[in-house]
Parts: C-alpha cells; sequence; structure tokens
C-alpha cells in the first residue's frame, strides 16, 4: 500500500491555519493544556474503544494517541446507537488527568491516569443516576470541588437548566445536593454541556445554546460557585456558513492568549472541530471575530496560530489508513459494540486484517451487529480503498466495504450456489427492522477483489470495485450518507454470517485499508 498525504490539511502555508481543524466527528470536544503539551477528548457513545486520546503541540494539528476505556457496561455488547458516553470533560489536578461523562441512562463516570497515553483506570461510578449530561469538574483555590451538569429531557423529563454539586476532592462521589445555578427557559433554550472555570476570583460557566444545529456559545459569570449568574452570548453564526459553533473548551497559553475548541454540526460529518481566537473585554471573553464590538464574536474561517513553544509542526491529523502490519488495529478503529475475543486476528495472515464471520439473526440487519469495525469520514471527499479475499463457505455469509450511519450501503463479497458474486446494497430503514436491499450484483472468478466507496463533498457516495490488474468499475446507484444517532457517517470493514448457516469459520481477510484524495480511477 503506497502511503498518502492526509485527506484535510488545516495549516496554510503563512503561518496560519484553517477551520476546521479536524473534519471528523469528535462531538463535544474537550481541551486541557499540560505544560507546552494539549490534550482532546470527545464523545464517543456506544463505540468501543471509548473516550479517545488525541495529542498536539499547537492546538493545529492533533493525533490520535490512546482511548481511555476498552470496554462499556455488558449491555453495549449489543450496539446501543446514541446511547453510552455523552460530552466528556478533560482536566488535570495535582499530577492526575480526570475524565468524567455522563451516561445518561446509568450515572457520571470517572476515569483518571498519570500518562494519558498508557492505561486509564477502570471507570468509576461517581454518582447513579439517570438524566443527569455533559459533566464537568471545578477544583476551588480553597480546596473544595464541584462538578457542573446539564440534564437530558429524555430521561430527566426537562432540560435547558444547569446545576452544580460539591463533589468529594478525589473525584469519586458527590458529597451533597445538586443546586440549579441557571434556568436557560428564557433567554438560553437548551443550555447545556457545562465547563467550570475560576478567573480572577470569578466562575465562569462556558455552555453551549440554542440547539446544536442553530444554537450559540453562551457564558456565564457569578463571584460565587453558586451564582447567582449573568450571561451573555460571547460566539454566534452570525453571517459566517458555520452554523451552531458552541460546545467545547477555553484553553489557556504560557504566552498569555487564550482559544477556544469547539464543534460544528455538518451532515453527514457529524460534528467537526473548530478553533476560535478569545479576548476578553471588561471580564467577558469575546470568542472568534467581533467586527461590530457588540461582545458576540463570529467565526473565523482562517486566523493566525497559535503562540506555542512548539516550532513550526508538520500536518498531523486523526489517523485514517492503515496497512494492518502492526501488532494492533490502529486507533482510528471502533467497534460498534464491546468486542469479543475471536472477531478479528492479525496474525493468521501476516500483514492483514482476518474478520471472521458473526452470526446475524435472519431477521435482522446490520443495525444490530456490534462487530462492524469502523472510523470516521476524515473530510468531506476523500476515497476509500480496500483488497480483499474471503474464505466463505456457500451460503455463509459476506464482507466487505460498508458506509454506515442511519441509513448504510455495502459492497461485499457473497458465494452462493451460482458461484462467487460482489453485492451493492443498501437500507435505508435499518432501525425499523428493514432487509437490504441488493442493487447491482456481479460475478467474480475468485473470492478477491479491490472495493472502493468515493465520497463527494455533501457526503454522496459512490461504490466502484477492480479485479487482477483492470481499472475500477462503478457498481450500484451513488448513495447518500446520513448522520448516525448523534454520529456522523463511518466507512469500514464487515463480515456477517446469517444465523440460519450450520457452517462456522468463514473470514474475509483485508490486505490494507487506503485514505486518499478523491478518486475515480486505479
Amino acid at each position: 500500500m503506497k502511503h498518502t498525504a492526509a485527506v484535510w490539511d488545516p495549516t496554510l502555508d503563512d503561518g496560519r491555519y484553517r477551520n476546521p481543524i479536524i473534519y471528523a466527528d469528535y462531538s463535544d470536544p474537550d481541551v486541557v493544556r499540560v505544560g507546552d503539551d494539549f490534550f482532546m477528548t470527545a464523545s464517543s457513545f456506544n463505540a468501543v474503544p471509548g473516550l479517545p486520546i488525541l495529542h498536539s503541540r499547537d492546538l493545529v494539528n492533533w493525533r490520535l494517541i490512546n482511548h481511555a476505556i476498552d470496554e462499556l457496561p455488558p449491555d453495549f455488547d449489543r450496539p446501543q446507537h446514541g446511547n453510552g458516553v455523552w460530552a466528556p470533560s478533560i482536566n488535570y489536578h495535582e499530577g492526575t488527568f480526570y475524565i468524567f461523562y455522563g451516561d445518561p441512562d446509568r450515572g457520571v463516570y470517572m476515569t483518571k491516569t498519570d500518562d494519558p497515553r498508557g492505561r486509564w483506570s477502570d471507570l468509576t461510578l461517581v454518582h447513579e443516576v439517570e438524566g443527569w449530561i455533559d459533566t464537568a469538574p471545578l477544583w476551588d483555590d480553597d480546596g473544595n470541588a464541584y462538578l457542573a451538569h446539564a440534564f437530558a429531557k429524555s430521561r430527566a423529563g426537562f432540560n435547558s437548566v444547569l446545576n452544580i454539586a460539591p463533589m468529594a476532592p478525589d473525584g469519586t462521589h458527590i458529597t451533597g445536593e445538586s443546586r440549579q445555578v441557571f434556568d436557560g427557559h428564557d433567554d438560553h433554550p437548551t443550555i447545556e454541556g457545562p465547563k467550570l472555570y475560576k478567573r480572577g476570583g470569578s466562575y465562569y460557566i462556558f455552555a453551549p445554546a440554542g440547539g446544536v444545529s442553530d444554537g450559540w456559545q453562551t457564558v456565564l459569570r457569578s463571584d460565587d460557585i453558586y451564582g447567582p449568574y449573568d450571561d451573555r452570548i460571547v460566539l454566534a453564526q452570525g453571517e459566517t456558513p458555520i452554523n451552531g459553533p458552541h460546545q467545547g473548551a477555553l484553553v489557556g497559553l504560557d504566552s498569555g492568549e487564550d482559544w477556544f475548541v469547539h464543534f460544528q454540526e455538518v451532515d453527514p460529518y457529524g460534528r467537526i472541530v473548530h478553533l476560535q481566537p478569545v479576548a476578553w473585554a471588561d471580564g467577558w471573553p469575546v470568542i472568534g471575530r467581533d467586527e461590530d464590538g457588540d461582545g458576540t464574536g463570529e467565526p473565523v474561517r482562517t486566523h493566525e496560530k497559535p503562540d506555542v513553544a512548539a516550532e513550526t509542526l508538520p500536518t498531523m491529523v486523526p489517523q485514517t489508513s492503515d496497512d494492518f502490519e502492526a501488532a494492533r488495529l490502529g486507533l482510528q478503529w471502533q467497534w460498534h459494540g464491546n468486542p469479543k475475543f475471536g472477531w478479528h486476528s492479525l496474525t493468521d495472515r501476516p500483514d492483514a486484517l482476518r474478520l471472521f464471520q458473526q452470526r446475524v439473526d435472519a431477521s435482522e440487519n446490520l443495525w444490530s451487529v456490534p462487530s462492524l469495525l469502523l472510523q470516521k469520514f476524515p473530510a468531506p471527499a476523500f476515497t476509500a480503498t480496500t483488497e480483499v479475499r474471503c474464505g466463505l463457505e456457500e451460503g455463509t455469509g459476506h464482507g466487505g466495504l460498508l458506509v454506515m450511519g442511519s441509513e448504510y450501503a455495502y459492497l461485499s463479497v457473497r458465494k452462493t450456489t451460482d458461484g462467487v458474486n460482489l453485492i451493492q446494497a443498501r437500507n435505508t430503514s435499518p432501525s425499523e427492522g428493514d432487509l437490504d436491499t441488493v442493487v447491482e450484483r456481479v460475478p467474480l472468478r475468485g473470492s478477491s477483489a479491490r472495493l472502493r466507496a468515493t465520497v463527494e463533498d455533501g457526503g454522496r457516495v459512490q461504490f466502484a470495485y477492480a479485479t487482477d490488474d483492470a481499472g475500477f468499475e462503478s457498481i450500484g446507484e451513488p448513495f447518500q450518507a446520513q448522520q448516525g444517532r448523534w454520529i456522523g457517517a463511518k466507512i469500514g470493514l464487515f463480515v456477517a454470517q446469517s444465523s440460519e448457516s450450520a457452517v462456522d469459520g468463514g473470514y474475509c481477510d483485508f490486505e490494507y485499508f487506503e485514505v486518499s484524495e478523491s478518486a475515480t480511477h486505479d
């Protein structure tokens, strides 16, 4: 496999950067600075491993270095679309990194480590409760600790308010009643995602409001942790095309600069990551560019890079391509549920990924399959190519290249009584239990082929295939990728087996997975 350049480059040639800094679905990002290093985490919902850990030296170029969660509770052995890890916060306190997150069905969880590249602790259930989400801590100057949070209306029965609860300094449990500190119903509906900071003796809550697609960034300020809080909108879409700019992290530099990392929802790519400069006026932050001086900024498209200690860095983006030559899967890969031993091997066939068939009930589809191996869309337009060789028994199953969201489509190798075929299929209502629809079928001379999905700007997907040394040929009609539940569309690999089959042990070997600039040729 040839090595390819990044399909999205946030770095410009003149010491500037462009937004988004990450054109991928790192939803609800939070960032902490420790010395000259920056660490980010983001929502991961039902995907495993969860809680991605990204690293940067300049706030512009980011690389995946770890995940904090290897496994979710047993309920996630089967995919729970949109459930699980919601809106985490990452903090550093007295030599320890902490991540808190709210699972709306189970409660508040915490994991910690002294090395973000190493092992994170097993999850601690800080508070068993239904409906608490978007949890963020603050360790105050006097040693007291607090946890801010919002509410999921689907579980708690209400939202648009923010609460703060006292917390043990070790982060393991809540020590008292959670108190409402702000009601956003009148001016800041759907306020959520609070991040709690202290600056110059004042307490600040950074919180998005107005909804994911069309909202704004609110900041609250008070001299008392429990309020009352004054409020101000400090970032809004304005005249820009960057909708719903909000929910993220305030990051201060040794140089005195402040920056705000936030997301923008872009269907079907999910919630992509932006970086905005922050100025302060009369004790209030102004995020982005405030040309009319009203205190509410608008997102910048380009800007000078942050003034950090790091030298000029080469472009770094979260990993995409994988040659499967390492001892473990690349960090970009996530399963759709808790992984099980025997789903895959990187040694059965050296320098290839072997995925073993996993049974799927004949009445079901891929929506309920946890063994889908997927990664995020990495750019507005790109091409993903793989070479697959399948060892399948007749009629037992199929495997190949998949684009997954609330609808899905794939190109797979399937062995039937008529021989080996390439199947291009789709499902427009998988959550309703609809079965896949075959769009086109092409016979193969063997059990191997090169498979390709070309994604155009806007998420339109065209599948193609090639055999031997022939060029790629399109197969099936274009498919419009759709976001999933709270996440963007994903792309990746799968092997599935009908539960009606009496034969086990089928597999498909994938020689590589290559992400490159959009192409319609070999």
